[in-house]
């Protein structure tokens, strides 16, 4: 099955997203889709990633990344069939293809809450690089699972930055100190945040005594390295249960 076979399967369309939303893409670098998560989906997400960081600990994270002052997990794609969702939503894979001129598989799935009095990042893009506008390698998702408030650590993103051709580290002298042009994603829970991932952004100080949780569906163009080897990673009880069409989506 080629990606654009699957992508159609998944129920991506032209139409997916308005011409709206996919100029705002294009010109800003994110692109938030509300209402992607109920309430009770928001609830049921949260809980089961509270279970999962208990049960793994120290551990957790580990197969990705680990980062101090935030609770991380990694592989999620393995932990759960309600993580599914996070990489074939056709509103969210609307998005990414958009960014990826269609050429997108799952990098990563992944999990972040900034613990209170944490989370502060310096402005970064994920890609190692500087690159020209339109040549894209990675595209992320945000999925909210606390409401996103300035108050909590909201990420800020610098809009626009993606077509820049520098990075932060080239270009300011601090990367973690304020940029004069970044704003901050604030949007209520069950928000899925896309964006261009080499756009400028980083999370910010959660000054809340609760944590600020959220997920990432991290995606990368088909000839790229993925962030976790996915067919190295996945348990044939999930290729069991996964379609043709989310099979490849992780490229197994």
């Amino acid at each position: 099955m080629t990606i654009q076979d699957a992508l159609h399967e998944l129920g991506v369309r032209e139409d997916t997203l308005t011409p709206e939303e996919k100029a705002q893409l294009d010109r800003d670098g994110f692109l938030p889709l509300y209402h992607i998560l109920t309430p009770e989906q928001v609830t049921q997400f949260g809980a089961r990633l509270d279970a999962l960081t208990a049960e793994e600990g120290d551990e957790g994270g580990k197969e990705v990344h680990q980062e101090a002052g935030t609770d991380r997990l990694s592989d999620l794609v393995n932990k759960d069939p309600m993580f599914e969702i996070c990489f074939t939503h056709p509103r969210v894979l609307a998005g990414v293809a958009h960014v990826l001129n269609g050429n997108l598989k799952l990098s990563s799935l992944n999990s972040r809450a900034a613990l209170p009095g944490q989370g502060l990042q310096h402005l970064h893009a994920d890609w190692s690089g500087a690159v020209a506008p339109g040549d894209y390698y990675v595209c992320n998702s945000i999925w909210l699972l606390d409401d996103f408030i300035e108050e909590n650590g909201a990420t800020r993103v610098v809009p626009g930055s993606h077509r820049s051709g520098t990075t932060p580290q080239k270009e300011m002298k601090d990367p973690a100190a304020p940029h004069p042009q970044e704003v901050q994603v604030i949007a209520p829970a069950g928000t899925v945040v896309v964006f261009n991932s080499h756009t400028w952004h980083g999370g910010t100080l959660n000054a809340s005594p609760n944590r600020r949780r959220a997920m990432h569906s991290y995606f990368c163009r088909r000839d790229q390295k993925q962030q976790l080897d996915q067919r190295k990673y996945i348990r044939p009880e999930t290729r069991a249960r996964l379609s043709e069409a989310a099979q490849s989506i992780l490229d197994v």
